[in-house]
């Protein structure tokens, strides 16, 4: 795992929110004592910080943090009732099942068990231990219910694909379970049987996050770049922007 930053890259700050970017390999939040989470990161210096939303600890992206009481209600209420806008791009496997640049939706319903699927190392002879850092989705959302996405591919290259996600869901590994059991797992993915490794966590990354701001309705979009790592070891994914 590579070294765990010591600062927060902050994207936006009030009295009201903090919208961060959390980089691959630590969780949202709920680690060990005395390992770093983003959650923790946050806290300092900080006298309130309410997590409203989560992405698993080896996926890169904007995360955003309530700083009151009022606005975590209302933040979480957002994400509850799908008012928010999520857009992730992840680097997957195999041949993705649409023509370049065809938005596809999938809805589906994922077992709160994911071993049953048999993907990878969750299904084989017990198979891989769950990550013992994953810290799962939305924290408002429920897992075994109606999983929906749009997605499309946007490059390939080789045995790769660029591939954007818009979930209107948040279930716990959504994105990584329904590229997965479409034979297009994320590269580094191994829970999910990817073969390819990756330079940190896994290839997915949560870009850019829209959301009310919960005092004043103002709209807001968050974005953050994929990380530098990506472009460096998928160079052709990234050719011309």
């Amino acid at each position: 795992m590579s070294s765990i930053p010591q600062g927060l890259v902050i994207l936006h700050e009030d009295d009201h929110l903090l919208a961060c970017v959390k980089p691959a390999g630590i969780p949202t939040a709920n680690a060990p004592r005395g390992e770093t989470s983003l959650y923790t990161l946050a806290r300092r210096g900080r006298s309130f910080i309410g997590v409203v939303s989560r992405i698993d600890a080896p996926v890169s992206g904007v995360v955003v943090f309530a700083k009151t009481s009022a606005a975590a209600a209302d933040l979480a209420a957002q994400f509850r009732e799908r008012r928010v806008g999520k857009e992730y791009v992840a680097i997957a496997e195999g041949r993705f099942p649409a023509p370049l640049g065809q938005w596809v939706e999938w809805c589906d319903t994922l077992p709160a068990d994911p071993r049953v699927l048999g993907l990878g190392g969750v299904g084989r002879g017990g198979g891989r231990p769950p990550d013992r850092e994953e810290d799962g989705a939305d924290a408002v959302e429920e897992p075994g219910k109606e999983s929906v996405v749009r997605a499309r591919v946007v490059r390939r290259a080789g045995e790769v694909s660029l591939v954007e996600l818009e979930p209107s869901t948040g279930r716990k590994h959504q994105l990584r379970i329904q590229l997965a059991t479409r034979r297009c797992p994320i590269v580094g993915d191994r829970r999910y049987g990817a073969r390819l490794p990756f330079p940190d966590g896994i290839g997915l990354h949560a870009r850019r996050l829209k959301i009310d701001h919960p005092e004043s309705g103002e709209p807001l979009c968050f974005e953050a770049p994929v990380p530098a790592g990506w472009t460096v070891r998928f160079p052709p994914l990234f050719a011309g922007g």
